[in-house]
């Protein structure tokens, strides 16, 4: 399917995400807690790839340098088509530039990156509903803007397998 260069949050953050999730798994609408293989991480991802080479791709984010932790600020809520439903961070002056470095990165590598994740193109989010049924949105608005703002703390980055789940830590923040 795809592979996510993300960064991952800390204890305290994936744990409002995933009550949050739940919350809305409440509502009848599926979230990434009951999306594919049930293995979903909270997570922003910087990339997704759509052919790659798990070696070459992990040797050149880490070769990226360390920018370490930081923190998002999600107050937006964002609709996607096919009723993806997101939280939507103001964007740390850095963010982009990070983002930038990793599509070069992966796609240096020879990389398929998926067109989302472009250059320009990328919106920053944090997925919440995976098939939000437009009738729905205004239950699911309402249960996120009860616990809007939100702020996170980003403190680490993996490689993820969209299809298996699977998991690669990285050492680096990039």
């Amino acid at each position: 399917m795809a592979l996510a260069v993300c960064v991952l949050f800390d204890g305290r953050s994936e744990r409002a995400l995933r009550k949050l999730w739940l919350r809305i798994e409440e509502l009848g609408v599926p979230t990434l807690a009951s999306h594919t293989h049930g293995s979903h991480h909270p997570h922003l991802s910087y990339v997704v790839l759509l052919a790659w080479d798990l070696g070459a791709v992990r040797a050149a984010v880490e070769a990226l340098p360390d920018h370490g932790p930081f923190d998002l600020s999600f107050d937006a809520v964002a609709t996607f088509r096919r009723g993806r439903v997101s939280l939507v961070p103001a964007v740390p002056a850095d963010l982009v530039s990070r983002q930038q470095a990793v599509v070069q990165a992966t796609r240096a590598t020879g990389a398929l990156v998926h067109k989302h994740y472009e250059t320009g193109r990328w919106l920053p989010h944090s997925s919440l509903a995976t098939r939000a049924q437009t009738e729905r949105l205004p239950q699911v608005a309402s249960a996120v803007y009860d616990v809007l703002p939100l702020t996170v703390r980003a403190t680490r980055a993996a490689l993820i397998d969209s299809a298996t789940g699977e998991l690669w830590p990285l050492r680096n923040v990039p």
